[in-house]
């Protein structure tokens, strides 16, 4: 493991335990078995490591989705289970990461300050890589979204989806219920945004002349 991982795996320990404002840089290198002065070799504040951490767990959040929707993919599910398992794979991951702190609403209240351009930057990256999957799905379950709707749209929908159920749910707990309501949303969503499937037409049939009748 680099230096720099161990402090950044030290300094979520010490996160979680005593939150963002009651941290120290101190505690976190005494955490990672260094000096202070070789930890502000890496960090030159505790903002500064802070904003590392949650970058570290943004880039985790997203690779958990991106192997979720994999998965989900090569075993068959339709366009909903997808779409469904990259985004709970993803906030599942962001939750584990400070689940169980006491001071979790006021590390993820601090996240949105210290990261808020890690937040916007890997929301960008969260959409772009939801809109690739639904894309894929359409193609290959020869869907048709209701017109105007593209993959992108639809993915940034259930991006404000998730932020609807963020906003029932602050710091996304309980968890569990979390999740639920994100499913609940982002299924109906998805429903809404699909064309209703043509039916077959059907040509009537000529009727059969009896042989030997004339009419």
């Amino acid at each position: 493991m680099s230096p720099r991982d161990r402090i950044l795996e030290a300094a979520m320990s010490v996160f979680r335990r005593h939150g963002f404002r009651r941290s120290s840089i101190e505690e976190t290198a005494e955490a990672a078995g260094l000096t202070r002065q070789a930890l502000y070799h890496h960090f030159k504040s505790k903002e500064a490591l802070f904003h590392a951490v949650i970058e570290r767990v943004h880039e985790a959040a997203l690779a958990a989705g991106a192997t979720a929707a994999e998965q989900a993919e090569r075993a068959g599910k339709a366009l909903p289970d997808i779409v469904i398992a990259l985004a709970a794979a993803r906030l599942q991951a962001i939750v584990a990461s400070f689940e169980g702190s006491p001071h979790v609403e006021e590390l993820f209240s601090e996240h949105l300050i210290h990261g808020r351009d890690l937040y916007q930057h890997y929301a960008v990256l969260h959409d772009a890589q939801v809109a690739a999957a639904i894309g894929r799905a359409v193609r290959r379950e020869k869907l048709t979204l209701t017109a105007g709707m593209t993959p992108a749209k639809l993915a940034r929908y259930v991006e404000l989806a998730i932020h609807g159920a963020k906003s029932a749910h602050p710091s996304m707990q309980p968890a569990e219920a979390f999740l639920r309501d994100v499913d609940a949303m982002v299924r109906t969503l998805i429903a809404g945004a699909l064309a209703a499937s043509k039916p077959k037409s059907t040509k009537s049939a000529r009727p059969v002349r009896k042989a030997g009748v004339r009419k």
